[in-house]
């Protein structure tokens, strides 16, 4: 008892020692640790998510106003794609938008808040126009970029698995051999690969490409039946919590498309 009562006062002395220490960030007894064990984000380059849930009433007039008035938006900052959600949700578009840091997103935003026309010809019409917003930021993993289809026209699915904790050092090798089986067998078009940073967490998001819904059905079909796609997917799926899809039409105005 005495030589467990010693141990607890040199732990308690230990512990004083490093909480009074106030000219180092760290007790010198204390280890180093990492969370990450993969490659890490370089840069600050980060994309918006941004899904909105249109009255279904209004969903025709909402998109005809933002075709008409988008370009008060992408004055301010770059828009990468907006789509229009056919199946896995109705009355809602999703977009996505592309900053270089936390700072020019405040400045856009302040920007927009003091830009007459953007509020008098969009916002104040626009916004009665929905039910809801979601908005999401997000990285792209670390071997992938976004890449425009090799052409316009088509459909675009975007995939969200949620993964188990730990991020891209934890299930990025294994689900990059899943999407590569996919796009290097010549199945399907990756725009993207993104995961979150703020929203969800522990998300990956595919943005995909096909020539159509039917092409899309025929390609799935066909992959599963494919030894390769078969068995990288089995072994992403350990990392894997759950998934959702959307299949979307990009509008008219959108860049990718």
């Amino acid at each position: 008892m005495i030589q467990l009562r010693a141990v607890f006062r040199n732990a308690s002395l230990r512990a004083e020692q490093c909480l009074s220490a106030k000219n180092r960030p760290t007790c010198p007894e204390q280890p180093r640790a990492w969370i990450s064990t993969g490659p890490q984000q370089q840069h600050g380059t980060f994309y918006e998510f941004r899904t909105y849930h249109i009255r279904p009433h209004l969903n025709a007039a909402f998109l005809r106003l933002t075709g008409e008035k988008i370009h008060l938006r992408t004055a301010h900052s770059q828009l990468i794609g907006y789509w229009s959600v056919e199946y896995g949700g109705l009355n809602q578009v999703f977009h996505v938008w592309k900053y270089d840091s936390y700072a020019q997103r405040a400045s856009v935003r302040a920007a927009l808040a003091q830009d007459p026309n953007w509020i008098e010809q969009y916002i104040s019409k626009a916004m009665p126009m929905l039910s809801s917003q979601d908005n999401e930021v997000t990285y792209l993993v670390p071997w992938s970029k976004v890449q425009e289809p090799p052409k316009d026209g088509g459909v675009f699915e975007l995939a969200t698995f949620q993964m188990k904790p730990g991020g891209p050092a934890v299930w990025g090798k294994a689900f990059q051999a899943a999407v590569g089986t996919h796009t290097g067998s010549g199945y399907a078009h990756a725009v993207g690969v993104f995961h979150s940073e703020f929203g969800q967490l522990n998300q990956v998001h595919v943005l995909w490409w096909y020539e159509s819904a039917d092409r899309r059905a025929a390609i799935r079909h066909t992959s599963h039946e494919d030894a390769r796609v078969v068995a990288a997917v089995r072994e992403s799926a350990a990392y894997l919590v759950s998934q959702k899809n959307k299949l979307m039409f990009p509008c008219a105005f959108s860049p990718i498309k």
